[in-house]
């Protein structure tokens, strides 16, 4: 047992090294090609949207391209996660990805075969079930943290923007003083829409843009009221304002469907860790009794389907006490 922990431990360490190698040593051409352009900005004076622009690319590209294509390849629909990963609002690359994948299902290999002994298949589903569900779960929870985080402070920035067209400014410019004036991820994301148009894309192009890469209703409700007030004509100010309202509105729905679900979803947690809790409390109290299912190839396998029967339980609970408005 001691020697199948160390080869596995060692198996580990050294995928971790490549991993490591790939997105630092075989990096050094993008490190170098962007001292170029960093010498080619300061013999060349650049304007501040020319300057965002251009550290907004520097933060898209990735950190290997050999790792990027190897992702790109291994990866079930790699542009799908390039654009969760760029929702997060964090400097996520496709290769970083795929190494976090990749030493998730190790590990999950490692632990059931180490510890509990199980066999080869079960080791196998544990880390095909992990390596995709681990770093899809963290993305998923960085998204909902900032797309939350926009959606409160949005109408904010709507009411900044009717302020600024009641004052005789243009959108575009009030787009622009929202990137300034707003706090992240509002910022960020009218600065991005701000500089696309200064290079050249349309307003509805740059919106739309946007409402695809957040993917928020409420964005989709500003995009549209925008387009449609193009198109049709009238106050634009008064529209907008009259969309703050519903938003915040909207919001106040949200907060009201959160309390009043809220004993649903504490019976769900409370469901879904029961029978982990006695199991640890039988298990602590009489170790013998539960040993069988651990020792046993039957009891292995026993214990395997249950923790899969219970993960799609908990899965299905959590999808009955969430409520979309």
């Amino acid at each position: 047992m001691i020697e199948l922990a160390v080869i596995f431990g060692g198996s580990l360490t050294v995928l971790l090294i490549i991993g490591w190698l790939l997105m630092t040593v075989l990096g050094k051409q993008r490190r170098l090609r962007a001292r170029v352009e960093k010498i080619g900005e300061r013999a060349r004076p650049m304007t501040s949207s020319e300057r965002r622009a251009r550290q907004l690319k520097r933060k898209m590209e990735t950190s290997s391209p050999l790792l990027e294509g190897i992702a790109t390849k291994l990866l079930p629909r790699p542009d799908a996660i390039r654009n969760r990963l760029q929702r997060t609002g964090h400097n996520l690359s496709l290769g970083r990805y795929f190494v976090l994948s990749f030493a998730v299902a190790i590990i999950g290999a490692t632990v059931p075969a180490v510890v509990m002994g199980m066999p080869w298949f079960f080791n196998a589903a544990v880390a095909v079930s992990l390596g995709i569900g681990v770093p899809h779960f963290v993305v998923g929870v960085l998204i909902a943290r900032r797309m939350n985080k926009f959606t409160i402070q949005f109408p904010d920035a709507i009411d900044l923007m009717v302020r600024g067209l009641r004052s005789g400014l243009p959108v575009t410019e009030t787009i622009s003083a929202c990137g300034r004036e707003m706090s992240e991820p509002v910022g960020s994301e009218f600065r991005r829409i701000a500089d696309a148009i200064r290079l050249g894309q349309t307003l509805e192009d740059a919106l739309w843009d946007a409402a695809r890469r957040l993917d928020t209703p409420e964005f989709k409700f500003f995009v549209i009221s925008l387009s449609v007030q193009k198109e049709t004509g009238g106050n634009l100010a008064e529209t907008l304002a009259n969309l703050s309202d519903i938003l915040r509105s909207r919001k106040q729905m949200k907060l009201k469907i959160k309390a009043m679900s809220s004993e649903a979803k504490a019976s769900a947690m409370i469901l879904g860790s029961l029978p982990f809790l006695m199991f640890g409390i039988i298990y602590f109290l009489s170790p013998e009794y539960e040993s069988a299912l651990f020792t046993d190839m039957r009891g292995r396998v026993m214990l395997g389907a249950a923790l899969t029967l219970m993960t799609g339980g908990i899965l299905v609970m959590r999808k009955m006490v969430r409520f979309e408005i």
